[in-house]
């Protein structure tokens, strides 16, 4: 059989697990500390004012981290803040 006659498989990149908030960060924060960069400084200098250059290429973090919206970011940071920061009202 010639291989002309044969099915190729074509993959959208859709077709792959999209990575969470957490999962972004938490991947940014490694690459970072790789670099010797101050994670939370470049982080936070990041999502204030949303220029890419405050993330590095190394280990594909800046691509990453554009995959989302700086919103969705900062929502995920503060969604753990607060459900690891609960006082109990009782005491």
């Amino acid at each position: 059989m010639d291989s002309m006659d044969k099915t190729v498989k074509f993959n959208v990149k859709g077709d792959e697990k999209e990575a969470s908030p957490r999962e972004i960060l938490l991947s940014v924060h490694d690459a970072l500390v790789e670099k010797d960069y101050n994670p939370i400084n470049q982080i936070v200098g990041y999502l204030i004012s949303g220029d890419p250059a405050y993330i590095p290429r190394h280990n594909n973090a800046r691509s990453l981290v554009r995959r989302k919206e700086r919103d969705e970011l900062i929502e995920e940071l503060v969604r753990f803040y607060l459900a690891n920061n609960r006082v109990d009202d009782t005491q």
